[in-house]
């Protein structure tokens, strides 16, 4: 789940040995449309470390270059690298592990009994799978990739595990977060330029 379309494995193929290079992991890569796609990479140190702002511009500027050149993206495009957030993805095995007795939503790539969609607390994850248990205590037992999506459902138990864990991660509405702009076009005031932007291509 950490990339689903071709031309976001792609990325991933192009971006994971930058990161692995700098002891970041690669949490999930999303293109998402509009007039001017966003890239947006979520990302944090190996192991699950807290992840800060410079962190996240550290990958950002390392990534930069290597995306420049291959050229994954035909249009230009926006790239913002932050971290998954309180309420995170969970898209990699051992995501689940690390947040046993949490709260998680699930989507099924197939449906069971008719059903896609499950939330309940996460109680184990091994080699037989994700379990989670459901509101009526019935368990849900399956494979990170037989999902489609899952993520953990924000609560106050988990905001108080994430503020143990080193402190609320960073996101891109954060006043001193840093994104990178990569826009073959020039703005007439030279938007694209900013900090915050980090530089065009």
């Amino acid at each position: 789940m950490i990339a689903l379309s071709q031309q976001e494995k792609t990325i991933l193929s192009l971006i994971e040995p930058v990161a692995d290079g700098i002891g970041m992991e690669i949490v999930r890569v999303r293109l998402m449309g509009g007039k001017r796609p966003i890239l947006q990479i979520m990302t944090e140190k190996a192991g699950g470390a807290p992840t800060n702002v410079e962190d996240c511009a550290d990958l950002s500027h390392a990534i930069s270059p290597v995306l420049e050149a291959a050229d994954p993206v035909s249009d230009p495009y926006r790239l913002e690298v932050s971290t998954p957030g309180i309420d995170r993805p969970l898209t990699r095995k051992g995501d689940f592990g690390r947040w046993t007795g949490h709260l998680a939503k699930v989507e099924l790539a197939m449906p069971i009994s008719g059903r896609r969609r499950f939330q309940g607390i996460i109680t184990r994850e091994d080699d037989r799978g994700v379990a989670i248990e459901l509101d009526d205590e019935s368990e849900l037992v399956a494979q990170v990739d037989e999902m489609s999506k899952a993520s953990l459902v924000l609560t106050d138990e988990l905001i108080d595990a994430a503020k143990k864990a080193g402190g609320l991660p960073p996101q891109p509405d954060d006043e001193d977060f840093s994104g990178l702009d990569v826009d073959d076009s020039e703005d007439e005031d030279n938007e694209d330029n900013k900090e915050e932007s980090g530089a065009n291509r």
